[in-house]
């Protein structure tokens, strides 16, 4: 049976492939992305990015900044059809800079066993 964190652990593994179409098929046509929650430079208005095109597009506008992504996770905690997950970030830019940015993603499983959300709590943004 499949977990908010099988699917939080399958995403991460999709962005660390630059595999966009793996990560997408994890989200349900409705789901939303949030990242980070709030205004930021990537969401002006902080409502985060809803319906697959969104969601698509919203893919497209980091793999502008970001060369390469991996994660460390360190901690995460199931509660019901949602999983928090407290990792580091390893980004790489295209210019080659590289630095690590701390994040506590929320990720809610559909009844279906896609992803209904994904909410990212980082500073910074």
């Amino acid at each position: 049976m499949t977990t908010a964190r099988d699917l939080a652990q399958a995403s991460l593994a999709a962005i660390k492939a630059n595999d966009k179409q793996a990560w997408l098929d994890l989200f349900e046509d409705d789901g939303f992305v949030q990242d980070p929650v709030g205004v930021s430079r990537m969401d002006p208005a902080g409502n985060g990015h809803h319906g697959k095109a969104a969601i698509a597009a919203f893919y497209d506008l980091f793999k502008i900044h970001m060369k390469q992504l991996t994660s460390t996770i360190h901690h995460s905690a199931l509660g019901g059809d949602e999983v928090a997950v407290y990792a580091t970030l390893h980004i790489e830019t295209h210019d080659g800079q590289k630095f690590d940015t701390p994040v506590l993603n929320v990720y809610k499983m559909s009844k279906n066993g896609k992803l209904a959300s994904l909410r990212s709590f980082w500073e910074g943004g």
